[in-house]
């Protein structure tokens, strides 16, 4: 059943007033899981949601499903930096990235649900020859993507943040960055219910304190997955689980090339505006920004050790710290209000997987590392298609997870000593 959507305006906004808000909508459905889908979604994050928004939308399927082993946008969707950017080296990935910009840039208006996409650039920073040279290249590959990007000199960092210590005898010196202007971030909760709405107008059901025990196949075929809620038969399954992929693959005798790690964040005290742009770091793993709450959001590294735990080792937020006190000097005073860790998926080259499988009716979305949030609505976008034409996207293809045994990597590891 398909529910009937209130469109958000300033209309509603003021006619709920007269009620003092106690009568709004509720966002999403909360339906009683049914016998049998055509298509599954495994995981109720930014991507399963997508997934299930754009297979509703752009294929036309109704009868599908998203179960989620707690709350929606309760996993690393809820727990990432929530940077936003494109400028990747390989044309894979640049490719992927920038159509998942492109679709970020409408997504308020698409959704009718503000996801607060604030396209305030995003610059690298370089601080010694090498991250120069790794750093020029790129913007080269960018510009001949058409995706825009700039080199900036030390002074004109400074000039585009002036809070960053650009004196050339601290620790980790500023020689120069790249600038991505239509980068930026978005309210990583609201992403998640914008598209649950959208999902469940169009009919998707979103099944939350789900959780999949196991998943039944016959003569290499999907026929249904067993939960905590009891059985559901399906056609077709996508699992888009992030640090849990391989545990849910495991249940079929599928073994991923996947390391599930802990990578950490925190945020500061609020504090009034005072950085208006979002800085990051690869040589010394940091990122910073500021939410819409004051907050410095500030990304750590992964840990160097494989866990499914939600927090990580100490020292690494400690060097992430130190480092983000050199750059920003001012920050050496504020406090922590709380820190956490998420779960991601690493492939040997830092790219995900988005492909079918050797079973018929299965498909896999992983591997994504650090980057999932950025790449949400363009991953969700390209893996519907899959699910829904049994073939890859063009845009996907070179994530297959065939390309381990063919040698056809995306390094993006290796070539643009990207953190994850």
């Amino acid at each position: 059943m398909v529910s009937d959507l209130k469109k958000y305006s300033i209309f509603s906004l003021i006619k709920n007033s007269f009620s003092y808000h106690e009568n709004w909508q509720k966002v999403w459905r909360s339906p009683e899981p049914k016998k049998q889908y055509d298509v599954i979604i495994i995981g109720g994050g930014g991507h399963g949601l997508t997934t299930a928004y754009y297979l509703a939308k752009n294929h036309g399927l109704k009868n599908i499903a998203v179960i989620e082993k707690g709350w929606i946008g309760g996993g690393n969707t809820g727990r990432n930096t929530t940077i936003i950017r494109s400028n990747y080296l390989w044309d894979e990935s640049a490719a992927i990235y920038d159509h998942a910009l492109k679709l970020w840039e409408n997504m308020s208006q698409e959704l009718n649900f503000n996801v607060m996409f604030s396209q305030r650039g995003v610059m690298n920073l370089a601080h010694n020859l090498h991250d120069v040279r790794e750093l020029k290249r790129r913007w080269n590959a960018n510009r001949l993507n058409n995706i825009d990007c700039e080199w900036l000199d030390t002074k004109k960092v400074k000039k585009y943040c002036p809070i960053i210590n650009t004196s050339q005898k601290i620790r980790y010196p500023v020689l120069g960055a790249t600038l991505q202007r239509r980068a930026g971030t978005a309210r990583h909760d609201a992403v998640a219910w914008g598209y649950a709405r959208g999902a469940d107008s169009m009919g998707v059901d979103i099944i939350q304190n789900c959780e999949v025990t196991n998943i039944n196949e016959k003569n290499g075929n999907i026929t249904a997955v067993e939960t905590t809620r009891g059985l559901i038969k399906c056609k077709k399954i996508g699992i888009v689980a992030a640090g849990h992929t391989s545990m849910i693959a495991q249940m079929v005798g599928l073994r991923l090339p996947l390391e599930s790690r802990p990578l950490q964040a925190l945020v500061s005290e609020p504090v009034k505006p005072i950085i208006d742009t979002v800085v990051m770091s690869n040589t010394i793993h940091a990122y910073v920004s500021q939410s819409d709450k004051g907050e410095l959001v500030i990304g750590a590294g992964t840990d160097g050790y494989i866990s499914y735990s939600q927090r990580g080792g100490f020292n690494i937020v400690e060097d992430t710290i130190m480092a983000v006190v050199e750059l920003f000097p001012l920050f050496s005073r504020m406090k922590m209000l709380r820190h956490w860790g998420g779960i991601v998926d690493i492939c040997p080259d830092a790219s995900p997987i988005i492909s079918k499988t050797n079973i018929k009716g299965l498909y896999i979305n992983c591997g994504w590392g650090t980057g999932g949030f950025k790449a949400t609505p363009g991953s969700g976008w390209v893996f519907a298609h899959t699910i829904a034409n049994d073939q890859p996207h063009k845009l996907n293809a070179p994530f297959s997870i065939n390309r381990f045994s063919s040698g056809n990597l995306v390094d993006e590891h290796g070539a643009a000593a990207v953190a994850h």
